[in-house]
């Protein structure tokens, strides 16, 4: 703990004012922390491109494996992000509209 960015100084006046989950989220936000969510999003993007990247030299049966793989993990994202962010499901046939859905 002792490491941490700001450590020994005193928290700002203005994280004692107003709503506490705002500044929570703030406080996280400058410690670094990512929502599991967030963390989703970013694993889902790597994975669809490389999908896309391997279609051409894998077996179709393996990528249908690869994305049913995927799906799953965009239904886990969507039960943790806020409703606005929710994303569907992706298939072989539209791996170049996820690649650009998911940046």
């Amino acid at each position: 703990m002792e490491n941490l960015k700001g450590f020994g100084k005193p928290l700002p006046k203005e994280y004692f004012s107003g709503d506490t989950f705002q500044h929570f989220q703030r406080i996280a936000k400058d410690a670094g922390y990512k929502p599991h969510w967030l963390k989703l999003q970013h694993e889902i993007f790597a994975l669809v491109q490389k999908i896309d990247e391997d279609s051409l030299n894998e077996e179709r049966a393996e990528l249908e494996k690869r994305v049913e793989t995927v799906n799953e993990k965009i239904a886990e994202h969507n039960k943790h992000c806020p409703p606005p962010m929710l994303k569907g499901r992706i298939s072989l046939e539209t791996l170049d509209r996820a690649k650009e859905i998911w940046k």
